[in-house]
Protein backbone atom coordinates (compact mmCIF):
# COMPACT_ATOMS: atom_id res chain seq x y z
CA UNK A 1 0.00 0.00 0.00
CA UNK A 2 1.57 3.14 -1.06
CA UNK A 3 0.64 6.55 0.29
CA UNK A 4 0.70 9.94 -0.94
CA UNK A 5 0.06 13.34 1.40
CA UNK A 6 0.07 17.08 0.42
CA UNK A 7 2.84 19.29 1.76
CA UNK A 8 1.64 20.34 5.28
CA UNK A 9 1.30 24.22 5.59
CA UNK A 10 1.54 24.28 9.52
CA UNK A 11 3.19 23.09 12.30
CA UNK A 12 3.29 19.38 13.34
CA UNK A 13 1.12 19.49 16.48
CA UNK A 14 -0.67 22.60 16.22
CA UNK A 15 -4.15 22.26 18.10
CA UNK A 16 -6.88 22.81 15.43
CA UNK A 17 -10.89 23.59 16.08
CA UNK A 18 -13.07 20.59 14.89
CA UNK A 19 -14.44 21.58 11.65
CA UNK A 20 -18.09 21.28 11.38
CA UNK A 21 -19.75 19.26 8.10
CA UNK A 22 -23.39 19.54 7.55
CA UNK A 23 -24.02 15.23 7.20
CA UNK A 24 -26.86 14.32 4.68
CA UNK A 25 -27.84 10.86 5.47
CA UNK A 26 -27.53 8.40 1.70
CA UNK A 27 -26.23 11.93 0.25
CA UNK A 28 -22.94 12.80 1.73
CA UNK A 29 -21.16 15.03 4.03
CA UNK A 30 -20.00 18.35 3.81
CA UNK A 31 -18.97 18.92 -0.03
CA UNK A 32 -18.60 14.95 -0.42
CA UNK A 33 -20.81 12.93 -2.41
CA UNK A 34 -21.85 9.59 -2.63
CA UNK A 35 -21.20 8.57 -6.52
CA UNK A 36 -18.79 11.99 -7.03
CA UNK A 37 -16.06 10.67 -9.19
CA UNK A 38 -12.40 11.45 -7.65
CA UNK A 39 -11.72 14.19 -9.74
CA UNK A 40 -14.64 16.28 -8.18
CA UNK A 41 -13.21 15.47 -4.83
CA UNK A 42 -9.81 16.17 -5.63
CA UNK A 43 -11.32 19.93 -6.89
CA UNK A 44 -13.51 20.63 -3.61
CA UNK A 45 -10.21 19.92 -1.80
CA UNK A 46 -7.70 22.23 -3.20
CA UNK A 47 -10.70 24.99 -3.13
CA UNK A 48 -10.56 25.07 0.47
CA UNK A 49 -6.60 24.10 1.18
CA UNK A 50 -7.32 25.98 4.52
CA UNK A 51 -9.38 23.00 5.59
CA UNK A 52 -8.46 20.65 3.69
CA UNK A 53 -4.32 21.44 4.42
CA UNK A 54 -2.96 17.44 5.41
CA UNK A 55 -4.54 15.12 2.43
CA UNK A 56 -3.27 11.44 2.38
CA UNK A 57 -3.78 9.24 -0.89
CA UNK A 58 -3.91 5.45 0.14
CA UNK A 59 -3.72 2.76 -2.80
CA UNK A 60 -2.90 -1.15 -2.92
CA UNK A 61 0.16 -0.11 -5.54
CA UNK A 62 0.75 -4.21 -7.16
CA UNK A 63 -2.74 -4.19 -7.76
CA UNK A 64 -4.84 -0.88 -8.06
CA UNK A 65 -8.35 -2.86 -8.86
CA UNK A 66 -8.62 -4.70 -5.78
CA UNK A 67 -8.49 -2.48 -2.90
CA UNK A 68 -10.62 0.79 -2.72
CA UNK A 69 -8.96 4.09 -3.39
CA UNK A 70 -8.85 6.53 -0.11
CA UNK A 71 -8.61 9.65 0.36
CA UNK A 72 -7.75 10.65 4.03
CA UNK A 73 -8.02 13.50 6.00
CA UNK A 74 -6.30 12.53 9.43
CA UNK A 75 -6.70 15.90 11.15
CA UNK A 76 -10.61 15.68 10.78
CA UNK A 77 -11.04 11.79 11.64
CA UNK A 78 -12.78 10.92 8.23
CA UNK A 79 -11.94 8.94 4.86
CA UNK A 80 -13.62 9.02 1.46
CA UNK A 81 -13.24 5.63 0.05
CA UNK A 82 -13.51 5.40 -3.70
CA UNK A 83 -14.16 1.94 -6.22
CA UNK A 84 -11.10 1.20 -7.45
CA UNK A 85 -12.87 0.60 -11.10
CA UNK A 86 -15.08 2.97 -11.75
CA UNK A 87 -13.60 5.73 -9.02
CA UNK A 88 -16.78 7.02 -7.46
CA UNK A 89 -17.31 7.76 -4.14
CA UNK A 90 -18.50 4.52 -2.49
CA UNK A 91 -18.31 4.87 1.34
CA UNK A 92 -17.45 8.01 3.54
CA UNK A 93 -16.01 6.83 6.89
CA UNK A 94 -15.74 8.68 9.86
CA UNK A 95 -13.25 7.30 12.20
CA UNK A 96 -12.66 9.84 14.80
CA UNK A 97 -16.08 11.76 16.01
CA UNK A 98 -13.82 13.54 18.41
CA UNK A 99 -11.80 15.40 15.21
CA UNK A 100 -15.06 15.96 13.14
CA UNK A 101 -18.38 18.08 14.07
CA UNK A 102 -21.38 16.82 12.32
CA UNK A 103 -24.40 18.86 11.65
CA UNK A 104 -28.03 17.23 10.88
CA UNK A 105 -31.06 19.74 10.74
CA UNK A 106 -30.36 21.65 13.64
CA UNK A 107 -28.28 19.81 16.03
CA UNK A 108 -24.72 19.14 16.03
CA UNK A 109 -22.93 16.17 16.36
CA UNK A 110 -19.20 14.87 17.40
CA UNK A 111 -16.26 16.89 18.02
CA UNK A 112 -14.56 18.14 20.81
CA UNK A 113 -17.87 19.24 22.86
CA UNK A 114 -20.64 17.15 21.70
CA UNK A 115 -19.81 13.38 22.28
CA UNK A 116 -21.41 10.91 19.81
CA UNK A 117 -22.60 8.42 22.44
CA UNK A 118 -24.92 5.84 21.65
CA UNK A 119 -27.73 7.96 23.77
CA UNK A 120 -26.96 11.04 21.94
CA UNK A 121 -27.35 9.29 18.58
CA UNK A 122 -30.47 7.59 19.34
CA UNK A 123 -31.82 11.03 20.74
CA UNK A 124 -30.71 12.83 17.20
CA UNK A 125 -32.16 10.55 14.67
CA UNK A 126 -35.17 8.61 16.78
CA UNK A 127 -35.59 4.66 16.47
CA UNK A 128 -34.47 1.97 14.34
CA UNK A 129 -34.31 -1.64 13.94
CA UNK A 130 -32.03 -3.32 16.30
CA UNK A 131 -27.96 -2.72 15.59
CA UNK A 132 -25.60 -6.03 15.08
CA UNK A 133 -22.99 -7.03 17.88
CA UNK A 134 -19.48 -8.57 16.18
CA UNK A 135 -17.76 -10.45 19.10
CA UNK A 136 -14.56 -10.58 17.36
CA UNK A 137 -14.19 -6.86 17.22
CA UNK A 138 -16.07 -5.68 20.23
CA UNK A 139 -18.03 -3.22 18.11
CA UNK A 140 -22.05 -2.92 18.24
CA UNK A 141 -22.95 -1.19 15.21
CA UNK A 142 -26.48 0.75 14.50
CA UNK A 143 -28.23 0.95 11.14
CA UNK A 144 -30.13 4.29 9.89
CA UNK A 145 -31.26 4.52 5.81
CA UNK A 146 -27.62 5.68 4.48
CA UNK A 147 -26.16 5.82 7.56
CA UNK A 148 -24.04 3.17 10.46
CA UNK A 149 -22.83 3.96 13.27
CA UNK A 150 -20.12 1.96 15.16
CA UNK A 151 -19.98 1.48 19.19
CA UNK A 152 -16.69 -0.26 20.64
CA UNK A 153 -18.36 -2.04 23.59
CA UNK A 154 -15.78 -3.01 26.72
CA UNK A 155 -14.93 -6.02 27.24
CA UNK A 156 -16.41 -6.23 30.70
CA UNK A 157 -19.74 -5.45 28.66
CA UNK A 158 -19.72 -7.95 25.70
CA UNK A 159 -22.68 -9.89 27.68
CA UNK A 160 -24.94 -6.63 27.21
CA UNK A 161 -24.80 -7.14 23.08
CA UNK A 162 -26.90 -9.90 21.32
CA UNK A 163 -26.49 -10.46 18.06
CA UNK A 164 -29.06 -13.25 18.09
CA UNK A 165 -29.20 -15.06 14.37
CA UNK A 166 -28.92 -12.16 12.51
CA UNK A 167 -26.06 -12.75 9.91
CA UNK A 168 -22.82 -9.97 9.59
CA UNK A 169 -22.52 -7.95 6.93
CA UNK A 170 -20.03 -8.79 4.08
CA UNK A 171 -16.82 -7.31 4.74
CA UNK A 172 -13.81 -6.19 1.96
CA UNK A 173 -10.59 -7.28 2.86
CA UNK A 174 -9.37 -4.13 4.39
CA UNK A 175 -12.34 -4.69 6.97
CA UNK A 176 -15.01 -2.29 5.66
CA UNK A 177 -18.66 -2.36 5.00
CA UNK A 178 -19.34 -2.55 1.14
CA UNK A 179 -21.87 -0.11 -0.16
CA UNK A 180 -22.92 1.00 -3.48
CA UNK A 181 -22.70 4.00 -5.29
CA UNK A 182 -25.85 5.58 -6.70
CA UNK A 183 -26.50 5.11 -10.13
CA UNK A 184 -25.42 7.91 -12.46
CA UNK A 185 -27.99 9.78 -14.19
CA UNK A 186 -29.46 8.77 -17.29
CA UNK A 187 -27.08 10.17 -20.42
CA UNK A 188 -24.49 10.94 -17.79
CA UNK A 189 -20.88 10.73 -20.10
CA UNK A 190 -18.75 10.00 -16.74
CA UNK A 191 -17.10 6.29 -17.93
CA UNK A 192 -19.23 6.17 -20.77
CA UNK A 193 -18.29 2.95 -23.20
CA UNK A 194 -15.35 3.94 -25.60
CA UNK A 195 -15.31 1.32 -28.50
CA UNK A 196 -12.21 2.53 -30.20
CA UNK A 197 -11.19 -0.37 -33.17
CA UNK A 198 -7.83 -0.53 -34.08
CA UNK A 199 -6.83 1.16 -37.38
CA UNK A 200 -10.27 2.56 -38.05
CA UNK A 201 -12.01 4.77 -35.09
CA UNK A 202 -12.95 5.70 -31.87
CA UNK A 203 -16.76 4.92 -30.88
CA UNK A 204 -18.73 6.61 -28.20
CA UNK A 205 -21.96 4.32 -26.61
CA UNK A 206 -23.95 7.54 -25.14
CA UNK A 207 -24.04 10.01 -27.53
CA UNK A 208 -23.29 7.92 -30.82
CA UNK A 209 -20.54 9.48 -31.95
CA UNK A 210 -17.84 8.62 -34.55
CA UNK A 211 -14.61 10.15 -34.70
CA UNK A 212 -12.56 8.12 -37.58
CA UNK A 213 -8.96 8.69 -37.98
CA UNK A 214 -8.80 11.71 -40.35
CA UNK A 215 -11.52 13.59 -39.19
CA UNK A 216 -11.03 17.45 -38.97
CA UNK A 217 -11.19 19.95 -35.83
CA UNK A 218 -14.39 20.78 -37.25
CA UNK A 219 -15.52 17.03 -37.32
CA UNK A 220 -14.38 16.38 -33.38
CA UNK A 221 -15.87 20.03 -32.40
CA UNK A 222 -19.20 19.38 -33.99
CA UNK A 223 -19.16 15.56 -32.53
CA UNK A 224 -17.43 15.98 -28.63
CA UNK A 225 -17.80 19.75 -28.38
CA UNK A 226 -15.12 22.30 -27.37
CA UNK A 227 -11.89 20.34 -25.90
CA UNK A 228 -11.01 21.17 -22.25
CA UNK A 229 -7.97 22.18 -23.58
CA UNK A 230 -4.80 22.71 -27.00
CA UNK A 231 -1.43 22.46 -26.91
CA UNK A 232 0.91 22.20 -29.05
CA UNK A 233 2.94 18.73 -29.29
CA UNK A 234 6.86 18.55 -28.05
CA UNK A 235 8.89 17.36 -30.27
CA UNK A 236 8.38 13.53 -30.78
CA UNK A 237 11.11 11.34 -28.70
CA UNK A 238 10.66 8.29 -30.84
CA UNK A 239 12.06 10.21 -33.76
CA UNK A 240 15.81 8.91 -33.24
CA UNK A 241 14.69 5.21 -33.18
CA UNK A 242 13.70 5.93 -37.03
CA UNK A 243 17.42 6.19 -38.95
CA UNK A 244 15.24 7.50 -42.22
CA UNK A 245 13.77 10.22 -40.32
CA UNK A 246 15.92 13.07 -41.18
CA UNK A 247 14.43 15.73 -39.17
CA UNK A 248 16.19 17.20 -36.17
CA UNK A 249 15.05 17.47 -32.92
CA UNK A 250 13.62 20.95 -31.69
CA UNK A 251 11.58 21.81 -28.83
CA UNK A 252 8.04 22.01 -30.57
CA UNK A 253 6.46 20.23 -33.69
CA UNK A 254 3.91 21.50 -36.04
CA UNK A 255 1.67 18.83 -34.36
CA UNK A 256 -1.13 19.63 -31.47
CA UNK A 257 -3.86 18.01 -29.12
CA UNK A 258 -6.99 18.44 -28.24
CA UNK A 259 -7.46 17.36 -24.87
CA UNK A 260 -10.69 15.70 -23.18
CA UNK A 261 -9.89 15.55 -20.06
CA UNK A 262 -13.60 14.87 -18.87
CA UNK A 263 -13.44 11.96 -21.25
CA UNK A 264 -10.04 10.79 -20.80
CA UNK A 265 -9.09 11.70 -23.92
CA UNK A 266 -6.43 13.14 -26.29
CA UNK A 267 -6.67 13.82 -30.14
CA UNK A 268 -3.32 14.11 -31.94
CA UNK A 269 -3.84 16.23 -34.87
CA UNK A 270 -1.19 16.43 -37.90
CA UNK A 271 0.05 20.35 -38.47
CA UNK A 272 0.22 20.38 -41.92
CA UNK A 273 -3.03 18.33 -43.11
CA UNK A 274 -5.08 19.22 -39.57
CA UNK A 275 -6.32 15.37 -39.52
CA UNK A 276 -6.29 12.82 -36.98
CA UNK A 277 -3.66 10.95 -35.89
CA UNK A 278 -3.31 9.37 -33.04
CA UNK A 279 -6.18 8.89 -29.80
CA UNK A 280 -4.45 8.89 -26.44
CA UNK A 281 -6.65 7.15 -23.53
CA UNK A 282 -5.90 7.23 -20.10
CA UNK A 283 -6.78 4.89 -17.24
CA UNK A 284 -6.58 7.60 -14.55
CA UNK A 285 -4.20 4.50 -11.83
CA UNK A 286 -2.83 6.26 -8.78
CA UNK A 287 0.59 5.83 -9.24
CA UNK A 288 1.15 7.46 -12.48
CA UNK A 289 2.47 10.91 -13.09
CA UNK A 290 -1.07 12.11 -14.77
CA UNK A 291 -3.38 10.65 -12.06
CA UNK A 292 -6.45 12.88 -11.37
CA UNK A 293 -5.34 14.63 -14.87
CA UNK A 294 -8.14 13.16 -16.51
CA UNK A 295 -10.93 11.18 -16.15
CA UNK A 296 -10.63 7.46 -16.79
CA UNK A 297 -11.62 6.03 -20.63
CA UNK A 298 -13.68 3.21 -20.34
CA UNK A 299 -12.50 1.86 -23.32
CA UNK A 300 -13.21 -1.52 -25.14
CA UNK A 301 -10.26 -1.90 -27.58
CA UNK A 302 -11.58 -4.70 -30.68
CA UNK A 303 -9.59 -5.23 -34.11
CA UNK A 304 -9.89 -4.24 -37.46
CA UNK A 305 -11.82 -8.00 -37.85
CA UNK A 306 -14.28 -7.39 -35.51
CA UNK A 307 -17.63 -7.23 -38.17
CA UNK A 308 -20.53 -7.17 -34.82
CA UNK A 309 -22.84 -4.25 -33.34
CA UNK A 310 -21.66 -2.26 -30.87
CA UNK A 311 -24.15 -4.66 -28.61
CA UNK A 312 -21.80 -7.20 -28.68
CA UNK A 313 -18.18 -5.82 -28.72
CA UNK A 314 -18.54 -7.04 -25.10
CA UNK A 315 -18.34 -11.31 -26.68
CA UNK A 316 -15.39 -9.79 -28.83
CA UNK A 317 -12.85 -12.58 -27.44
CA UNK A 318 -9.75 -10.30 -28.10
CA UNK A 319 -11.06 -7.48 -26.58
CA UNK A 320 -8.89 -5.00 -24.48
CA UNK A 321 -10.15 -2.72 -21.24
CA UNK A 322 -8.60 -0.73 -19.02
CA UNK A 323 -8.10 -3.15 -16.05
CA UNK A 324 -6.40 -5.96 -18.90
CA UNK A 325 -2.92 -6.27 -17.64
CA UNK A 326 -0.05 -6.42 -19.58
CA UNK A 327 0.49 -10.12 -19.51
CA UNK A 328 -3.02 -10.74 -21.16
CA UNK A 329 -2.34 -7.89 -23.20
CA UNK A 330 0.17 -10.00 -24.67
CA UNK A 331 -1.97 -13.37 -25.08
CA UNK A 332 -4.03 -11.65 -26.80
CA UNK A 333 -1.45 -9.78 -29.55
CA UNK A 334 1.66 -11.61 -29.07
CA UNK A 335 4.79 -10.95 -27.85
CA UNK A 336 6.35 -7.35 -28.73
CA UNK A 337 9.82 -5.99 -28.90
CA UNK A 338 12.27 -3.99 -26.09
CA UNK A 339 10.02 -1.24 -24.66
CA UNK A 340 10.94 2.10 -24.54
CA UNK A 341 11.74 3.98 -21.44
CA UNK A 342 9.25 6.54 -20.71
CA UNK A 343 10.64 8.86 -17.83
CA UNK A 344 7.69 11.56 -17.72
CA UNK A 345 10.39 14.19 -16.66
CA UNK A 346 11.59 12.01 -13.52
CA UNK A 347 13.04 15.19 -11.65
CA UNK A 348 9.22 15.92 -10.70
CA UNK A 349 8.02 12.04 -11.04
CA UNK A 350 7.84 10.66 -7.82
CA UNK A 351 6.64 7.00 -9.32
CA UNK A 352 9.15 6.12 -11.51
CA UNK A 353 9.47 5.56 -15.29
CA UNK A 354 7.12 3.45 -17.15
CA UNK A 355 7.78 1.35 -20.48
CA UNK A 356 6.23 1.21 -23.48
CA UNK A 357 5.10 -1.25 -26.19
CA UNK A 358 4.43 -1.29 -29.75
CA UNK A 359 2.26 -2.94 -32.32
CA UNK A 360 1.03 -2.64 -35.54
CA UNK A 361 -1.76 0.46 -34.83
CA UNK A 362 -1.45 0.76 -31.13
CA UNK A 363 1.05 1.47 -28.36
CA UNK A 364 0.68 0.78 -24.45
CA UNK A 365 2.15 2.53 -21.70
CA UNK A 366 2.78 0.24 -18.69
CA UNK A 367 3.37 0.95 -15.39
CA UNK A 368 5.44 -1.10 -13.10
CA UNK A 369 2.81 -3.10 -11.68
CA UNK A 370 1.71 -4.76 -15.17
CA UNK A 371 -1.42 -2.53 -15.60
CA UNK A 372 -1.92 -0.04 -18.21
CA UNK A 373 -1.36 3.58 -17.95
CA UNK A 374 -2.02 5.08 -21.60
CA UNK A 375 -3.10 3.46 -25.02
CA UNK A 376 -2.18 5.54 -28.08
CA UNK A 377 -3.41 4.51 -31.47
CA UNK A 378 -2.67 5.40 -34.41
CA UNK A 379 -2.69 4.01 -38.41
CA UNK A 380 0.28 2.36 -39.56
Amino acid sequence: MLQNQKPRRRCEGTAMGAIVLDLRPGIGIGPFSLGMPICEAFAQIEQQPNIYDVVHVKYFDEEPLKLDVVISFPDHGFHLRFDPWSQRLRLIEIFDVKRLQMRYATSLIGGPSTLATFVAVYALFGPTFPGVYDKDRSVYTLFYPGLSFAFPIPSQYADCCHDGEAELPLEFPDGTTPAIAPALPPGSLYMEEVHAKLGEELYFTVGGQHIPFGASPQDVWTELGRPCGIHQKQVDQMVIHSASDPRPRTTLCGDYFYNYFTRGLDILFDGQTHKIKKFVLHTNYPGHADFNSYIKCNFIIIGSDFTGTSAEAHSYSNMITPNTKWEQVKEILGECGRAAIQTQGSTSNPFGSTFVYGYQNIAFEVMKNGYIATVTMFQS
